[in-house]
């Protein structure tokens, strides 16, 4: 494989910057409007953090493997003291408790998971997949960077047309709101909700059975963390309104690290990583968690790195659907 070691970087550099949050606001956004804690900053890789990823993917030795790491911790600090910083600035001026517990969590989730956000880092650089051209699709999917090299993650969650087709093919019960099983007129692009865990997990063997190459599954947390990145903080999708689901398609610009769409709002995706919710709510039962947030969470909510949201595995809510994961 031929290809020039900027237009790598460049490549490399396109990927952080999503996932750090650059993706350009249109007029319409809404930005900070649910959350005073959202900075506004735009992270951008450093050009010392540039030369070591250079060096370590033309060398992946021991010692530039660890400078790179060194280096990605560096940088993960400085994130942390900026986040600690505007944490003192709320105590100090903030009119409700709730932005100071907002922005103390964010840190707390910070400090609690740095080694893994520095590993997911790293993996990310040091994927072999990461080149010009990694988050265009003309398939549909996209490769999950840092995770299985054979893994690649939907661009959409499976809107209420791709499930219709199931529901027709198989027989399976349709969502609720569906009358007489029929999909409701104008709700093609919209992400199927009302759909419990067992059955995205159906719809993906279904569709496996019919590719017969390729196996699809729900993605596991990590790698969903993986395909998404960091949320974009200055980007717009689908939260806080109390409007229902929007189409997969509605925020274009808002990308996630791996160039899919709409994982941020709209609807909270499944994943197949079983989850203990605090206080033993769904004690005795099978409680998976859901990643993403959707139309009725605060923008917070709809974090990556948000832990701790679940549901029983079967049940269904207005406001869960699912995006599948490709493993060829």
């Amino acid at each position: 494989m031929n290809i020039h070691l900027p237009e790598i970087i460049i490549a490399v550099c396109m990927a952080a910057a999503v996932s750090a949050g650059s993706a350009a606001p249109d007029g319409e956004a809404k930005l900070h409007k649910y959350s005073t804690t959202i900075e506004k900053e735009r992270p951008q890789l450093d050009e010392e953090t540039k030369r070591l990823i250079s060096a370590c993917r033309r060398d992946p030795s021991e010692t530039n493997r660890a400078a790179l790491r060194k280096q990605i911790a560096v940088n993960y600090d400085k994130v942390v003291a900026r986040k600690k910083a505007k944490l003192e600035e709320l105590k100090r001026t903030a009119r409700h408790a709730s932005k100071v517990q907002e922005m103390q969590e964010i840190v707390d989730e910070m400090l609690l998971n740095r080694e893994k956000r520095i590993e997911q880092s790293m993996r990310r650089f040091t994927d072999p997949r990461l080149r010009p051209g990694s988050r265009n699709t003309n398939d549909g999917y996209l490769p999950v960077l840092g995770a299985a090299r054979n893994v690649s993650i939907a661009r959409t969650p499976v809107t209420c047309e791709d499930y219709s087709e199931f529901v027709k093919a198989t027989g399976r019960k349709p969502p609720k709101e569906w009358r007489n099983g029929v999909m409701p007129a104008g709700r093609e692009r919209h992400p199927v909700v009302n759909v419990s865990y067992d059955d995205a997990v159906a719809y993906c063997t279904w569709l496996s059975a019919g590719d017969g190459k390729a196996v699809y599954r729900l993605p596991t947390e990590e790698e969903w963390e993986y395909a998404a990145g960091h949320m974009p903080k200055d980007a717009d999708f689908n939260c806080g309104e109390k409007n229902g689901t929007t189409p997969v398609d509605a925020y274009p610009k808002t990308l996630a690290a791996c160039g899919a769409i709409d994982m941020w709002g709209n609807c909270w995706e499944w994943t197949s990583t079983s989850v203990s919710l605090p206080g033993n709510t769904e004690r005795g039962k099978t409680v998976m968690a859901v990643k993403g947030g959707s139309w009725k969470s605060s923008r917070t909510s709809c974090r990556t790195e948000q832990k701790g949201e679940g549901r029983e595995s079967s049940a269904v809510s207005d406001d869960v659907g699912f995006r599948i994961i490709r493993v060829n």
